[in-house]
């Protein structure tokens, strides 16, 4: 295998795997690729204590997945690249495809 593609792999593993690793992490990623939005805004849509909400997005901002801008005393986190939401959406379609191929082997089988 060329190493080249390990060392992207290993990368996009420990960049970007990890950081989706975790639902609520996708769900923030999802609201912001609505609009950005402040830490309190996330963690009301998301019905999740602000404190949780800050922990995941320190992870996602290490991860250069959103970015930060000042707004007055506030801070607004936005995507660093809209991209992340078609990758989710890419991936949310596989496993409904995965999900529709056991259902239909199921169906057979009984």
């Amino acid at each position: 295998m060329d190493a080249q593609l390990k060392r992207e792999v290993n990368l996009l593993h420990a960049n970007v795997c990890q950081a989706l690793a975790d639902p609520t992490r996708i769900l923030i990623l999802y609201a912001l690729g609505e609009a950005p939005r402040h830490v309190s805004e996330l963690a009301d849509s998301l019905e999740a204590p602000q404190s949780t909400v800050s922990r995941h997005l320190k992870v996602l901002r290490d991860r250069r997945l959103v970015t930060t801008a000042r707004d007055g005393a506030g801070v607004l986190y936005s995507l660093a690249d809209a991209r992340v939401i078609d990758a989710l959406d890419l991936l949310r379609a596989v496993l409904m495809s995965a999900l529709s191929e056991q259902g239909e082997l199921a169906r057979r089988l009984s």
